[in-house]
Order: C-alpha cells, then structure tokens, then sequence
C-alpha cells in the first residue's frame, strides 16, 4: 500500500510503498477514506535526533476515518463495512483514567510505549490503518468521512477546552479564541454551539479572520496590542472570561494574559513554544492557567452526535494521498485554510 512517512531527521516526507498490515486478535484493519493533516506534525518533524522519540520510518496522520475492512478475534463491537472513525490518545485500558474514557491522560501509556497512530505508530496517511482495539474506534454511519475526520482533533481538543469553561461563559461573558485555524474554527462553531459568551478571534491571517467570522465569531480581529483594547472595551475594563490560545507562541499567550478578567480560564491549546508565568496577582486573581491534551472517548461520541444535528460545518481542504507531502509545504507556508484532509483512495 501507499503511506506518507516520515523516512529522516530533516528531511521532507514523502509517500513510498509499505506492507498492508493483518490484524491480530482484538486488532481492526480500516480501509482509510480520510486523514486529517494536523500542524503539530510540522513541530514533530521539526525535531533534531537527539530529541526526536519516534522510530523511523514513521507514518504519519493521528486523524483517521476509514471502513472496517477485517477484524481479529474477539472483536464484537464493529464488522466489516462499518465506517468509523478513530480516537487518537490511546491508553493502558485498565487504569482509573481509562476505565472514565480519559486515555489521553492515561498514566502508565507512556511507560508502557503506548503512543497514538502517527505520534509513534503508523498513522493514518495510508491507505490502511491498523487500530489495536475496538474501543478505539466510533461508528459515524452515513457522516461523510471527510467532513467528520477532523473532529477526532482539531474538533476534540477544543471541545475538550471548552467544556471545562462552560460554567464562566455565561450570558454577557467574553471568550476569546485565538488562531481561527483548523482547531480555532471550530472552536468558534462550539462556541457558539454551547455558550451565550461574545466570541472573539484572534488571527494574523485576513483569510483566517474571514474564517472565523463564518464559522460565527461576533469579532474577528489582528492580533496584536488593539484587540487588548477592544477586549477590555467589550468587557466593560473587567477582561474575558475565558481565553483559547490555539497557538501558544510566546506573542499569543502575552496577548492572552492581557486580555483575561479575574477568576478567568486561560486554556494553552497549541504548542507553540511560548511560556506564560504565573505569579500571585499576575495574571489577574483566580485565573486558572491550565494546558489541553486531545479530549476524552465519550466527548469523541458526543462531537458524532453535534455533527448529526449539524452543528458543526468543518472547513476542509481536500487532497490526494500522493500530494500528502505537498500538503505539508502548504502548511508550513500558511496557505492551508482550516483542516487539510488527504483522501487515500481519490
């Protein structure tokens, strides 16, 4: 089969021609119809060897949708034919975080080497995918693959965000969203979805901020020192209630300290590096500062169900799976507008 690898420390990927894998006992072969293609693979190729943690070569993707196209033992739960899509942060399955649906902050799948499809086990940008258990997988029924793949990240992990926030964005409330790329547009539509806060995004992208305006922003503006101003203007001088930083470079989490009111959330979504220190009357008193990681099983199911009801309209790019590599060029230069989704079989 044809698979995007990551083949060498520096070098581009590029797709080559690898082993259809078989599926042991408890093990799920997907036949891939959609691979969403995620920033944080740039960061990840980014790393020089000696920090690097993966084996290589590596297949990249931790966004995979696909039909079930075998089964091992012991799997009950789909069949073949089945369309799916999978939950990435893979845990032990036996632990007290896992036994909650919480594997992405499973304790013991590091020790263990359990690491998710594309973060350390082949991913997704293939045309198979092996899945190590059925729990691992959520039957999506007529959605289509390529709008639905998304939500196993880039919807997920603001979902994740944003629930934790829920109780301050009340009616009146401010949240601001910054980087209305492929997990901030979303955000704005659960935003919107799940609250009665005013939405504002932040972006340094015009074609980003006209994003978010569709996606339902109230305001859409530069970041820079201004939007500070028209926060605190909105607010009436208190700050907002919460605040999504989907980059996390140094430059959006001092905008984000700025903005956020007292007894606010400030939630550091992307890894961009940059580092926001924590004193007693800075930021404001009561804020709590906390990062995300993915989201929980259940929530997965929960997203299913909002883009049943159509809630959720994600912007996606489509490609090929030969032009996996040429995606990532386009990334890297800015020019992908929400999600990009390879689609191995054309």
């Amino acid at each position: 089969m044809r698979a995007v690898q990551y083949l060498e420390i520096g070098q581009p990927p590029r797709v080559v021609d690898v082993d259809v894998p078989e599926p042991g006992p408890g093990q799920i072969l997907l036949r891939v119809t959609a691979a969403g293609v995620c920033h944080s693979d740039l960061t990840v190729m980014g790393w020089d060897a000696a920090d690097f943690p993966y084996q290589l070569p590596l297949t990249l993707g931790h966004e995979g949708a696909g039909v079930v196209e075998a089964v091992g033992e012991d799997v009950h739960a789909v069949s073949a034919g089945d369309s799916v899509i999978v939950y990435g942060p893979w845990g032990c399955g036996t632990c007290h975080a896992c036994a909650l649906g919480r594997e992405n902050y499973c304790p013991r799948a590091a020790g263990l080497g359990i690491v998710p499809p594309g973060l350390g086990r082949p991913g997704a940008l293939a045309e198979y995918l092996l899945v190590d258990s059925e729990r691992h997988v959520v039957p999506i029924g007529d959605l289509d693959p390529v709008k639905t793949v998304p939500l196993t990240d880039a919807g997920l992990t603001p979902y994740h965000a944003i629930k934790r926030s829920l109780a301050k964005l009340r009616p009146g409330s401010v949240a601001v969203v910054i980087g209305a790329g492929g997990l901030g547009h979303v955000g704005i539509q659960l935003l919107r979805a799940m609250s009665a806060a005013t939405v504002v995004a932040l972006d340094i992208r015009e074609e980003s901020r006209e994003l978010a305006l569709r996606s339902g922003a109230h305001h859409a503006l530069p970041s820079d020192a201004g939007a500070v101003d028209t926060v605190r203007d909105l607010t009436g001088g208190a700050g907002a209630q919460a605040v999504f930083d989907f980059v996390g470079a140094q430059a959006t989490l001092d905008l984000a300290a700025q903005m956020a009111g007292m007894d606010s959330d400030i939630d550091v979504v992307g890894i961009g590096g940059g580092t926001l220190p924590v004193t007693f009357d800075s930021p404001p008193y009561a804020t709590r500062v906390s990062t995300s990681y993915w989201g929980t099983r259940p929530e997965l199911i929960e997203l299913v169900e909002l883009a049943r009801q159509g809630v959720l309209d994600v912007h996606v790019e489509r490609y090929g799976l030969e032009e996996g590599p040429q995606v990532y060029e386009h990334m890297e230069a800015g020019k992908i507008q929400g999600r990009a989704v390879v689609v191995p079989q054309g």
